[in-house]
């Protein structure tokens, strides 16, 4: 029995060695020799990389545990239970450090609702000296104040006590109130009344005129009645004596006064008052109240309906007006489209009209030194006056002629230059340019500005403190840059509108090499000043057109006998 015991336990202990051998047999890993999947004994506590604030994710299980084997070589293996206890108490050690960062982060919402802590001291100077505001020149010019917001349209009363009625319907009209007259012109009536009569009476067409400057459901009947009634009475009229209504002047002040414009906008001042603040005036409302979305979609659209209107007349009508009055007209009109209100919109009707009537001026160019002078006082702020020599289209030659003779006139007004450069010379313009050019230098600008007089609204100099030196110094960089940049536009206008002889690649050569002397070789540009890098591109652009154009203007130099 002893025996049989001995023997059995021979047999079990044989059989264990085996299952022990088996269990104890490593798995053949590639390229896991030195990873992470050694056991604890070898390589230590294993602490995954997780990302901040991420939830805890769930231990990595060991997929491979070596059992420990004794010195001596025998295939005994550990007690499982104790190692179990181990294991478990590492993995709790690599969890702590986890729950951690996550107590410490803050929540998303708490960081909302705490957007208004102050920063100390030592964190607003850090970021005052990293911070970089971003100047950048304006696309859009800042505009004038020429109408003024308006609560309800004026009263336009039709005068017809001299007018006979030649019908029942026609008495009626007459004899109604001016509301049940506005009912009339509303609901068709006067249409069918007058639309195919052989005369429409005058007082009937300066009352429609009138209401153009109403709302819109009122201004678009009365321009839809007035149009078919002036063109009618063209087409029923025979030959060169066709004849149309026209408002003139005093008639069309009286339409831009009922939409809001206000009288200090119709009396210019005097070029005395202008010239000693041009460089240091800065374009901004006059009034505290600006006009809503509405107002300015009605605004525009009567404003729309008068030059669509008065282009009708100016087409049919060529010598109806005198030069005097039509240069008044292009002045009362470019100051209107000068407006804080219509920037934004476009002007199609508006450049239409403008060389319509620049065409019916009898005496060209005899009025062109007038006109340009008119003009470039219209606003003191540069950018105004880049926007209202863009009305004008260079599809004519009238029109290319008075954009570059204009854009002359505003950079001598300026850069103070007016009595210095011969203006008014049409084959010097090339070389006013070029001497413009040279006053147009970012430290001469800077010493003009920085030196020049008062602006209106500050009539006493104010001691600068030293916190306000750094940013007043900003300012007049950004201004400079913002001038030159007008500057730099208008002069890439008046070479654009040249017809360039062959007696003139000389002056554009001479100008190109200005512009790269005092313009282009003196822009820095820097990420912290994004305004010069503006500037630099369109110095830079400026020159490849012009190097085009002289390239494709001047002539080539003859093939010699080898390349022939």
């Amino acid at each position: 029995m002893a025996g049989w015991w001995q023997a059995g336990g021979d047999t079990a202990a044989l059989i264990l060695s085996a299952g022990v051998q088996a269990a104890a047999a490593p798995i053949p890993l590639p390229g896991l020799r030195h990873s992470g999947f050694d056991h604890l004994l070898h390589r230590g506590v294993c602490r995954p990389t997780r990302r901040l604030c991420s939830p805890t994710s769930a231990p990595t299980p060991n997929l491979s545990k070596k059992p420990k084997f004794n010195s001596e070589g025998s295939e005994s293996y550990v007690n499982s239970l104790d190692y179990l206890l181990q294991e478990k108490r590492e993995q709790a050690l690599e969890q702590e450090p986890e729950k951690l960062p996550m107590q410490d982060c803050p929540d998303l919402d708490s960081l909302d609702r705490d957007e208004d802590v102050p920063l100390t001291p030592e964190h607003r100077k850090l970021v005052e000296r990293f911070s970089m505001s971003l100047q950048v020149i304006p696309s859009v010019h800042p505009g004038e104040t020429m109408f003024l917001p308006r609560r309800q349209p004026p009263p336009c009363i039709l005068d017809c006590s001299y007018l006979k009625p030649r019908n029942h319907l026609e008495g009626l009209f007459f004899s109604s109130p001016p509301a049940q007259q506005l009912s009339f012109l509303r609901s068709g009536l006067l249409s069918n009344l007058y639309l195919h009569a052989l005369a429409c009476p005058r007082p009937l067409l300066q009352w429609l005129f009138q209401l153009l400057a109403w709302p819109p459901e009122t201004s678009s009947a009365a321009f839809g009645l007035l149009w078919d009634l002036s063109v009618d009475g063209l087409f029923r009229q025979s030959g060169e004596d066709a004849h149309m209504w026209c408002p003139e002047l005093p008639e069309i002040r009286e339409a831009f006064h009922s939409l809001g414009a206000h009288s200090p906008a119709w009396h210019p001042q005097a070029p005395a008052e202008h010239s000693g603040r041009v460089l240091t005036r800065a374009a901004g409302l006059s009034c505290e109240e600006q006009q809503d979305p509405v107002q300015e979609t009605a605004l525009d659209i009567s404003l729309s309906y008068i030059c669509k209107f008065l282009t009708l007349c100016a087409l049919a009508q060529p010598g109806a007006t005198t030069d005097a009055n039509l240069l008044d007209l292009m002045e009362l009109l470019c100051r209107a489209g000068l407006d804080v209100g219509l920037r934004l919109l476009p002007k199609t009707d508006l450049q239409q009209l403008l060389l319509q009537l620049l065409e019916n001026i009898r005496q060209w160019p005899g009025k062109l030194q007038q006109l340009c002078s008119a003009l470039s006082l219209v606003s003191d702020h540069h950018h105004n006056l880049l926007a209202l020599v863009q009305f004008f289209p260079d599809v004519t030659s009238r029109g290319r002629r008075l954009r570059s003779q204009l854009s002359l006139v505003v950079m001598a007004r300026m850069l103070n230059q007016q009595e210095t450069c011969p203006l008014w010379q049409e084959k010097a313009q090339l070389l006013v340019l070029s001497r413009l050019l040279s006053c147009m230098r970012p430290s001469s600008l800077a010493q003009r500005l920085g030196s020049g007089p008062l602006p209106p609204c500050q009539e006493q100099p104010l001691p600068p403190c030293q916190e306000q030196q750094p940013r007043a110094g900003a300012e007049l960089d950004r201004t400079v840059c913002y001038l030159c940049h007008s500057l730099l536009t208008l002069a890439g206008v008046v070479v654009s509108c040249q017809d360039i002889t062959p007696d003139q690649w000389g002056e554009l050569q001479l100008l190109c090499v200005q512009l790269d002397r005092h313009l282009s070789t003196r822009i820095r540009d820097s990420p912290e000043a994004m305004h010069w890098t503006a500037l630099k591109d369109l110095a830079a652009q400026t020159a490849v057109r012009w190097q085009e154009l002289l390239s494709c203007r001047c002539p080539r130099p003859e093939a010699g006998p080898l390349l022939r």
